[in-house]
């Protein structure tokens, strides 16, 4: 059975579907966006080999020819050389303003695909078919696209909506189990902002959920990408409540930027321990009671998830550059960094104030070089 979650915003709304089976039947799917029977894939290695012959043949089934680009994996990828690949790819196959593109793949051809889109031809339409649990819960939905650049992550991009999202359940099978813990970090993130009882079910099943149980893993899905749809439609460009997304992200992004964004940290694994540092980051300003943070820590431990810098392969950087990387995030206004902090579990808040003596301490302690 297909689960729709509609985002409501007006002329850019859009359903995000999930169910098993979406690209097998994604040309049915598809076709009503169509105003001409053929579409433009743009893909990863690794994807491809797995889903991009499921894909082609269901849109064939209803009719639509396609073509395909496939690109080198990893987040490398979301970076200008690749953006005017695709771009010119494009330009080449003379894909014009009223036609769709597909994004196939997981959050890091997703962001591309999108960011591409929104400055061809002044944008164009685009269809994500996020294939990581990351893409499904998070990154496919919201219309947030960009390019990472040496001075930090997501920099570069645009608010550009997708026309669909389909996040077919049964992608989730090709993972590795790295990855789709990796997503499962923004799952938890989602519990922990602002729904304590989906953290309570969570707690329950998220072990069902990495041993492959569908039907939790498509409710995970929904009730995720049903609180960023009702979220994105306050607050489309992050102007206020969207900010609350950013949960873990602050120490994430500085945490990635510090690993080169490599594979020494998914960007699900940063995600996890950003939360654990935000909620213990609250615990000791005397925001949430101390059970809070050790609940969190304990829950990612029973699901075998990093919590922890030490988790991290490889030296980190010193306080002060981290520090200095944190300062370069988007979340910086007035120059001022916000944080994402909590009053207990499903109770996040922005906070603009937060004594830097407490971060230093806190990273000092999380290095072990306090």
């Amino acid at each position: 059975m297909t689960q729709t979650v509609h985002v409501a915003l007006g002329e850019r709304a859009y359903d995000v579907r999930i169910a098993p089976g979406l690209l097998v039947r994604s040309g049915a799917e598809i076709a009503g966006l169509l105003r001409r029977p053929k579409v433009w894939i743009v893909t990863e290695v690794r994807v491809a080999a797995l889903h991009l012959a499921t894909l082609e043949a269901g849109l064939t089934a209803a009719g639509i020819t396609s073509r395909a680009l496939i690109l080198a994996p990893g987040e490398g990828t979301k970076s200008w050389p690749h953006l005017i690949e695709v771009v010119e790819w494009l330009l080449a196959e003379k894909v014009e303003r009223r036609d769709v593109v597909l994004a196939l793949g997981g959050g890091v051809i997703g962001d591309l695909v999108g960011f591409a889109a929104a400055i061809l031809r002044r944008g164009v339409r685009f269809v994500q078919l996020p294939t990581s649990l990351l893409a499904q819960v998070d990154s496919s939905v919201g219309g947030k696209t960009g390019i990472n650049t040496a001075q930090g992550k997501n920099l570069v991009g645009a608010f550009h909506q997708p026309s669909l999202v389909l996040a077919d359940i049964d992608v989730l099978d090709s993972l590795p189990p790295r990855d789709f813990l990796a997503g499962y970090g923004e799952v938890v993130k989602y519990g922990l902002l602002g729904d304590a009882q989906f953290f309570d079910w969570l707690e329950r099943h998220g072990p069902a959920l990495v041993q492959g149980d569908k039907t939790a893993r498509a409710e995970a899905v929904r009730r995720s990408v049903q609180m960023k749809a009702d979220i994105v439609v306050r607050d489309e460009t992050e102007q206020g409540d969207r900010a609350l997304l950013n949960l873990g992200h602050t120490f994430c992004h500085a945490l990635e930027a510090a690993t080169g964004f490599s594979d020494r940290l998914l960007h699900g694994e940063g995600v996890a321990i950003g939360c654990a540092l935000a909620f213990e980051l609250s615990a000791r300003l005397g925001l949430c009671a101390q059970e809070d943070p050790s609940r969190v820590r304990a829950h990612l431990t029973q699901m075998k998830m990093m919590r922890d810098l030490s988790d991290i392969a490889g030296e980190l950087p010193d306080i002060t550059e981290l520090l200095a990387l944190m300062a370069q995030d988007k979340k910086v206004v007035d120059g001022k960094l916000r944080f994402i902090l909590a009053r207990g579990i499903g109770q996040a808040f922005v906070a603009t104030d937060v004594p830097g003596d407490a971060v230093r301490g806190l990273l000092a302690d999380a290095l072990g070089r306090g």
